[in-house]
């Protein structure tokens, strides 16, 4: 009886300890995967008052400025609103993307203008079409 209640727990200790190493070392891939990828984004934007980034670090900090140096390990982000420089390492960094990515208010202005010449065209060009409903083409 002792024998077999050794064995058991033997062997299920046997078991979580391979898979609980297999996926510690997984872990470890994915995060060099993603410091990599990171390096590669700031490196496709370049260095310059033009390459302006937010970036976001794991400590759920953000930084928004530019990009004034990037080396091997770490790059250095001139911050846009208090002009100090900080440099940060690619393994400390959650995430970076383009500043102002999204629509610019240009955009939304010349949306919102279509969406209303769009209503205002079919407000004036249905009735004259469909001359009170009695005719069935498209619009009526």
């Amino acid at each position: 009886m002792f024998r077999r209640t050794f064995a058991i727990v033997l062997s299920g200790i046997i078991l979580l300890t391979a898979f609980g190493f297999q996926h510690a070392g997984a872990q470890s891939l994915g995060d060099s995967h993603a410091t990599e990828k990171i390096r590669t984004k700031v490196v496709k934007m370049g260095v310059g008052v033009n390459a302006r980034v937010e970036v976001k670090l794991r400590d759920n900090t953000q930084l928004k400025g530019y990009i004034s140096d990037a080396d091997q390990d770490s790059f250095t982000v001139v911050e846009s609103k208090t002009g100090s420089s900080k440099t940060v390492s690619y393994a400390d960094t959650s995430s970076v993307k383009k500043a102002g990515s999204g629509w610019s208010a240009k955009s939304w202005i010349i949306l919102g203008a279509v969406a209303v010449g769009a209503a205002v065209t079919w407000v004036v060009v249905k009735p004259a079409l469909c001359d009170g409903g009695a005719q069935t083409r498209f619009p009526c």
